[in-house]
């Protein structure tokens, strides 16, 4: 391969993968200057990377785009602490995370039902934990426009239980995914131990409650996609869920 033309490797190397370019890097001095290339990593970065950025605060320093992408791998606080966005590290796909202010929480404005504290756990400036209610609804929105094309996403609630937790697995929630006129339902017992493939702890301490999953079609086909977990069918109490946001990732 190397006495192909230096263009021709790194036009075969950008319709790759960034895992492919990290290992054709290995293979001498010179490869490792044509995968490391601005050309090649551009490519792998999402289309609008240069809005996405814009919308960080503080600003993203990198020197090359290798770097950027690197950066990018981990979560991005983007849209004023709202939002996160990261991107796969094999794929390149992005990764959207919706703190619990972005979320339509029932009650949440009530310090009855909801209190919205700071956790050090949590890479946002507030959590949701509810105190107790009988009627529990969480649902957000996501555009398709703002994720990968083509691309399978599942859709997870990030939660914690606080000790006091109580009556959330008395009866079974309701998840729902909408896109378009496309609709997944289903339910969920919020309790670990009866629903362990669907109820899972995460890298960074918190766990995920699985919501469902969708496909993304062509970026010009933006569609609004619904997720919503809710139980409203028991006229009992529950409490001491603790709720950081929504995740939307490539699955």
């Amino acid at each position: 391969m190397e006495v192909l033309p230096q263009d021709c490797i790194a036009h075969v190397l950008s319709r790759t993968s960034p895992q492919d370019a990290c290992q054709a890097a290995l293979i001498s001095q010179s490869m490792k200057d044509v995968a490391n290339s601005d050309s090649i990593w551009e490519a792998f970065l999402p289309p609008d990377y240069r809005e996405i950025i814009s919308r960080s605060t503080p600003p993203v320093s990198f020197e090359s785009k290798k770097e950027l992408f690197m950066k990018l791998t981990s979560p991005l606080l983007i849209d004023g602490g709202t939002k996160t966005i990261s991107l796969d590290r094999t794929t390149g796909k992005k990764c959207y995370m919706l703190c619990a202010r972005e979320l339509d929480i029932t009650w949440s404005d009530n310090s009855l039902y909801w209190s919205w504290k700071h956790l050090l756990q949590s890479r946002f400036a507030q959590v949701s934990e509810l105190v107790m209610v009988c009627w529990l609804e969480i649902s957000a929105t996501i555009n398709t426009r703002m994720l990968s094309a083509n691309t399978y996403y599942g859709a997870f609630l990030v939660v914690k239980f606080a000790n006091r937790a109580f009556g959330l697995d008395h009866l079974a929630s309701e998840v729902l995914i909408q896109v378009g006129e496309s609709k997944y339902e289903g339910s969920i017992c919020l309790c670990h131990t009866k629903s362990p493939d669907r109820i899972r702890e995460r890298s960074d301490g918190w766990m995920e409650i699985e919501i469902g999953y969708f496909h993304t079609e062509d970026a010009d086909t933006g569609k609004e996609v619904k997720m919503r977990l809710r139980e409203v069918k028991g006229v009992h109490l529950k409490g001491g869920l603790i709720v950081e946001g929504i995740e939307v990732r490539p699955v």
